[in-house]
This record gives structure tokens, C-alpha cells and sequence, in this order.
């Protein structure tokens, strides 16, 4: 194989390789996103819960929606807009999920699978911010 094809072949292997992670990603998104809907739809009938739930379920699904956007964005300095709401979005589900949870409306247990990947969310995005700005 010369040095050239070679080239090409590698490439093409990356760009594969970033197409599977994407769709991983979204994958894990999306499945974050419906199980925090039924967790949400669990939690107690009180005032502060439904409204801490409202608030909570606006965060949540606005990190998938945003980053769904970001795919279609016409530019990267509008990409990488997204990406920052889909963070800010992250970043403010793991307060609403920690105010659930040390106001003793949610389990810890319960809350803990969301808080670990919402952590993981906002690294990545992050992370790919930090990478889209040329900062990394």
C-alpha cells in the first residue's frame, strides 16, 4: 500500500470510527432522556416536586434536543452554541436532581445513575467545546 493510499485509508477509518461514536452517543442520550421521564413521572405529587420535576424535565430533554440541533448547524460557530446549551442544560439537571435528592423527594440510589451521567455529559461537551474553540 503506498504512503498515499495509506493516508486515505486511515482517514477514512477515522471518520467511521467518529460516525459510531456520534451514534453511541446519541444513543446514550436518548436513553438518558427517556428513562429520566419515567423517573420523573415517579416522583411524589407534592408542590415542590412537581415543580422542581417541570424544571428538571425542561433541562433534561433540552440536552439531547440541543445536541440534535448542533448536528444541522450551519456553521461551527453555531455548533459549538449548541453544544454550550447542551452543558449549561447538563449542568443545571444535576442541580435539580441534587435538590431531589437532598430534599429527600428522590432516593440517592435513584439519583445517582443520573448524576453520574450527567457528569459524563458535561465532560464531553466540554471537552468537545474546548476542542471546536482550538483551546485543546
Amino acid at each position: 500500500m503506498t504512503t498515499q493510499n495509506n493516508i486515505k485509508y486511515k482517514k477514512s477509518n477515522i471518520k467511521n470510527t467518529n460516525k459510531k461514536l456520534k451514534s453511541l452517543f446519541k444513543k446514550r442520550l436518548y436513553n438518558f432522556t427517556l428513562k429520566l421521564i419515567e423517573f420523573i413521572d415517579k416522583l411524589p405529587n407534592d408542590n415542590v416536586s412537581k415543580r422542581i420535576g417541570d424544571q428538571l424535565l425542561r433541562s433534561g430533554t433540552s440536552i439531547i434536543g440541543n445536541y440534535i440541533e448542533g448536528q444541522s448547524a450551519s456553521s461551527k460557530k453555531d455548533f459549538t452554541n449548541y453544544f454550550n446549551t447542551s452543558l449549561k442544560s447538563s449542568n443545571e439537571s444535576k442541580l435539580w436532581l441534587s435538590l431531589l435528592r437532598d430534599s429527600k423527594r428522590a432516593k440517592p440510589e435513584d439519583t445517582a445513575w443520573f448524576l453520574k451521567e450527567l457528569d459524563d455529559f458535561s465532560k464531553i461537551f466540554a471537552s468537545s467545546i474546548l476542542t471546536l474553540k482550538g483551546k485543546k
